[in-house]
């Protein structure tokens, strides 16, 4: 695969500022999603109606891009998919290959689950803004403020268009793929655990692999060269199945976006570890090896 290539596949996922503002310019502009979001932080909608990117419509990860939590099915479901199609309908959506942006200001970490979840549900041209809202600033490009709504949309969701695996299919891929653990390393060793965790550590024969580490320090991800190089040392490639769990299987879907950007396909373990951990029968490691 050329250089050529691969710039041609990552555009197909990312989206510079720059490149974002030309085309808001144009007759087929994308449909723009604010998804700020942040686990016990303060909510997304004040910060999106104080500041957001022209045109953009709020989207609520927690009610508009999940299910009921539960111990079972963990902290961030999928929705059910007639339910996610009356949020995005309501939100305007009118066809599968409509062009869509989604953003945030956490360096992709909450857009990515947009991402996901609409590609999930049958988009076919989704993108994430990179380097997110810092990005947008930085290229001094203009902000608006207030709500902006659209009208009813019609769209007709399919679902199941990107792969996703519950637990034993995860403790399947742990054994004879790469399952990759994509929250901060002292989760992964057991250090540290959310509130709503039972157990801390990681599915035994999982690697850790951050997703903080795809990005620079400016928040853009990195050059496919560089994204190539760090997941083909831990052994990553298009030929061995793949897995990416989190927490709530949010941050594994920014995992699984950098990975489809150097065009290795991954699947989602979408109850991750907030599920696992109450599951009493699955075992768990702890420290620093898969275990």
């Amino acid at each position: 695969m050329t250089d050529a290539d691969h710039l041609a596949l990552r555009t197909q996922h990312l989206v510079d500022a720059r490149a974002l503002a030309q085309e808001l310019d144009t007759a087929d502009a994308p449909t723009l999603f604010d998804v700020r979001f942040v686990l016990d932080g303060p909510a997304g909608r004040p910060a999106y109606l104080d500041a957001h990117l022209p045109g953009a419509r709020y989207v609520d990860l927690p009610t508009d891009l999940a299910g009921e939590a539960s111990p079972g099915v963990g902290r961030r479901p999928l929705p059910d998919l007639a339910a996610l199609q009356t949020t995005l309908r309501r939100l305007g959506l009118r066809w599968l290959s409509q062009p869509i942006v989604v953003y945030d200001d956490r360096q992709g970490l909450s857009a990515a689950r947009a991402w996901w979840l609409l590609r999930w549900a049958g988009f076919t041209d989704v993108r994430l803004l990179d380097g997110g809202l810092r990005a947008w600033r930085d290229a001094g490009l203009p902000l608006v403020g207030g709500d902006v709504t659209a009208a009813q949309g019609d769209v007709v969701l399919r679902g199941d268009a990107l792969q996703q695996i519950d637990a034993d299919a995860a403790a399947d891929i742990a054994r004879q793929g790469v399952l990759i653990d994509a929250r901060g390393s002292t989760a992964y060793t057991g250090e540290t655990k959310q509130a709503d965790e039972p157990r801390a550590g990681h599915i035994p024969g999982a690697i850790s692999l951050p997703t903080a580490g795809n990005l620079r320090a400016d928040g853009t991800f990195l050059d496919a060269r560089a994204l190539r190089a760090r997941f083909g040392v831990a052994g990553v490639s298009a030929e061995r199945p793949i897995g990416v769990y989190c927490g709530g299987g949010v941050t594994a879907a920014h995992e699984i976006l950098a990975l489809a950007s150097i065009g290795i396909p991954a699947a989602l373990y979408v109850g991750s570890w907030s599920a696992w951990s109450h599951d009493q029968a699955r075992a768990i490691a702890t420290g620093d090896q898969p275990g």
